[in-house]
């Protein structure tokens, strides 16, 4: 599960760099800044789990890494930018729609997004 990024950093090697420059980032505060539990931190900085897209926006946050460069690390793809009008523009289609296309939509947009281990 020791995926590389474009660095060449998988995403133990990346928590161990981060934590070495930064000692107070302890996989117990790491833990703490990105809400998630002390063992799922563990699994991720000995490489056996990969964390989830949520929890790598966390850990980028946790870390004070680029999102791009976690992602990469956990080899996910970094979701895209939702600008305001690419949101308008999707809410002024979506609202044209029946209730069914809605359901329709809904559930082709969440299996897009689902949260695999090949994404």
């Amino acid at each position: 599960m020791n995926t590389v990024d474009e660095s060449g950093e998988t995403l133990p090697q990346l928590i161990r760099r981060v934590q070495g420059d930064r000692p107070e980032l302890t996989q117990t505060e790491i833990a703490r800044r990105a809400g998630v539990s002390i063992s799922a931190v563990n699994t991720w900085a000995l490489g056996t789990r990969v964390p989830s897209r949520k929890s790598c926006d966390k850990l980028a946050e946790a870390l004070g890494e680029p999102r791009e460069r976690v992602f990469a690390a956990a080899n996910r793809r970094t979701p895209g930018p939702l600008t305001p009008d690419a949101e308008e523009r999707m809410l002024t289609l979506y609202r044209r729609l029946t209730a069914e296309q809605q359901r329709f939509v809904e559930r082709q947009l969440a299996a897009l997004a689902a949260d695999d281990l090949s994404a």
